[in-house]
């Protein structure tokens, strides 16, 4: 499998992951953490489900790859994320050392590189907009179905 064909094939997963966000309720971002061709993390939004702001799709499956390896940094993983993370999640990247951040669609108000682009680890390599169009149409949705809603 190529570089692009991986990447579209976990970030179709990222994007599977959302999708169980939105159809809990949730804000749709979901993230997971591949060590090679393997999948040692995932997770998505739960902050309404746990009642905590921190329980980001990212911190989740960070949680999950880090005790999975029995070790905090993650130089050799790539996280795929279905939206740019925010700034805690950023800066939990940052101390997980994650090798790889690929994410779908920018966050332009309460993503990272809103509040700097220097937030992560110097040695990660970023890929950003894969797929972006399917992330940013769900977010639409989710949120059009929220306003609906109340």
């Amino acid at each position: 499998m190529s570089a692009v064909d991986q990447d579209e094939h976990f970030m179709r997963q990222a994007l599977s992951l959302a999708r169980e966000a939105y159809d809990a309720g949730e804000v749709p971002v979901g993230a997971l953490v591949v060590l090679g061709q393997k999948v040692i993390g995932k997770g998505y939004n739960q902050c309404e489900r746990l009642n905590d702001c921190t329980a980001h799709a990212e911190m989740i499956a960070l949680t999950a790859a880090q005790h999975f390896l029995g070790a905090k940094v993650l130089n050799e993983c790539t996280i795929y994320v279905s939206l740019e993370p925010c700034a805690m999640c950023a800066g939990a990247l940052a101390w997980a050392q994650i090798g790889r951040l690929v994410y779908g669609a920018a966050d332009n108000k309460k993503g990272y590189t809103v509040f700097s682009h220097q937030m992560l680890h110097p040695k990660t390599q970023l890929k950003s907009s894969l797929m972006e169009q399917e992330s940013t149409d769900l977010m639409k949705q989710f949120f059009k179905r929220l306003r609906t809603n109340e």
